[in-house]
């Protein structure tokens, strides 16, 4: 009987999710109906709100349904979507939430609390809590209360604050992209917290929507995955930084092109992303609304850069002239031990399609701020990307300055496998996989040691490379 209903769940979700799918974007891989709460939760959003037709709505077409009140209940859900922990420093932090309807709610821990909000339909029932007054490189324990009540109750989730600058410390980040909703695979979340990170770095291509002009669907790619448990056991313990790539802006390969507010689906699509993250900030708004910002962990600077937004490939630019700017500036007076530049796409003359899609697409302005890093001799720079369904490796020689190595990963969850590149140092697309960096500060000359985890847990890979490896000589 159970295998019946089983099979009529897939039968008539299947056509469903295949009529949306053709008239929009890739259609969504569908949950399982034994998993707890996703289980009926994922069919009834999919038949109501990713079927409706007013595209820039969310959770407040339903709140008020007795169908869904009726599941909220059933598996007490306080919260849909977080706590997602963000803007960690030394001293302080902040914590998104979003609530299944109007709601107060507060953040209370060993010491603090943070400020009351409200959570309404016009930031789709989201809001972000201040923690201050912390202490650097310290645990805390906290709870989140909803109308008074607690979340959690006696099992509390922990999270802890970042070094101060001049500590010595050793610290794990992990990154990766290419992260489709897929249930089956929805457990690497649990891989990558077992690491006990004190950041992960979303890179792009997050949710996969392809839906640019509608709205809708993206907020329920988005509540689909935070829904998760073991994506909310990562996020509510883990500072969380995001950026986004093509799938998650536009469609497949965007270029949004150099005006800030034009093409409309651009800017809608960028407000939707910033509702569902918990980003330091997100360009330059509100006269230049993007998603790029910078961000320190001990002495370890993070250059989180936005390649889809002001791209303009037949003007030269993965950037757009302001984020460019940015960067020179803020990297080029960088004197952090390791500098990290983050971007969606690869950076290596070697990236597929002949870098129509890639940073050697833009060949003058990568160059750009290669050279500067030759030219102020700015030492300890490491590439991120991710966009290829694999993992690679790449050492990029340089003339006048040490190589630089790209370390790209980007097949977190996703079934579709790009072939692997021969030209990297290493690459390799077998099942599901995560970056992660182990920066040990605590050496005469600090390390940062390159790990390609799989969703078994098994690392095939890593590289450590030490301070004096990334110096001009």
């Amino acid at each position: 009987m159970i295998g019946q209903m089983n099979r009529r769940h897939g039968f008539l979700l299947a056509g469903l999710v295949s009529l949306l799918g053709s008239a929009s974007g890739k259609p969504p891989l569908l949950t399982p109906p034994e998993v707890p709460l996703m289980g009926e939760m994922d069919p009834y959003l999919l038949k109501t709100l990713y079927a409706e037709k007013n595209k820039d709505t969310g959770l407040e077409e339903i709140v008020g349904e007795k169908r869904f009140q009726e599941l909220v209940k059933k598996w007490n859900v306080k919260l849909f979507g977080g706590p997602i922990l963000g803007c960690v420093t030394d001293e302080s932090a902040k914590v998104w939430v979003r609530t299944p309807g109007p709601a107060s709610v507060q953040v209370v821990g060993e010491g603090f609390k943070s400020e009351v909000i409200k959570t309404t339909a016009e930031k789709d029932f989201t809001g972000i809590m201040n923690l201050g007054g912390l202490k650097p490189l310290t645990s805390y324990s906290y709870d989140v209360l909803v109308n008074g009540e607690s979340v959690y109750g006696g099992e509390k989730p922990e999270f802890r604050t970042f070094p101060k600058r001049e500590q010595k410390a050793r610290f794990h980040v992990g990154f990766g992209g290419c992260a489709r909703y897929n249930s089956p695979k929805e457990g690497i979340w649990n891989v990558v917290a077992s690491y006990d990170p004190l950041a992960f770095l979303f890179l792009g291509d997050n949710v996969y929507m392809d839906v640019p002009e509608h709205r809708t669907q993206q907020r329920v790619h988005y509540y689909r995955r935070q829904l998760r448990p073991e994506f909310q056991n990562l996020t509510r313990a883990t500072a969380i930084y995001s950026i986004y790539d093509d799938h998650d802006l536009g469609k497949n390969d965007t270029s949004g092109g150099p005006k800030p507010f034009k093409p409309d689906w651009k800017y809608a699509s960028w407000k939707v992303f910033k509702e569902n993250w918990n980003n330091p900030a997100y360009g330059q708004e509100p006269e230049r609304p993007g998603c790029w910002y910078n961000f320190s962990i001990g002495d370890v600077d993070f250059f989180m850069l936005d390649g889809r937004y002001y791209r303009d490939f037949k003007k030269g630019t993965m950037m757009g002239p302001d984020q460019k700017a940015w960067l020179l500036d803020k990297l080029g007076k960088s004197k952090a031990t390791f500098k990290v530049i983050a971007c969606g796409t690869l950076w290596t003359k070697d990236a597929d399609k002949g870098g129509k899609d890639s940073w050697w697409g833009v060949k003058e302005e990568r160059e750009e701020i290669f050279s500067l890093i030759d030219e102020k001799k700015l030492g300890g720079v490491i590439l991120l990307s991710s966009d290829r369904h694999r993992t690679d490796v790449y050492k990029i020689e340089r003339p006048k300055g040490y190589d630089i190595y790209e370390f790209e990963t980007g097949k977190i969850t996703n079934i579709h496998t790009h072939n692997t590149n021969k030209k990297a140092l290493f690459s390799y697309n077998k099942g599901n996989f995560f970056g992660l960096l182990d920066f040990d500060l605590t050496k005469k000359d600090p390390e940062v040691t390159f790990k390609c985890v799989t969703l078994e847990n098994k690392t095939v890979y890593d590289l450590t490379l030490k301070r004096s490896q990334l110096e001009s000589r």
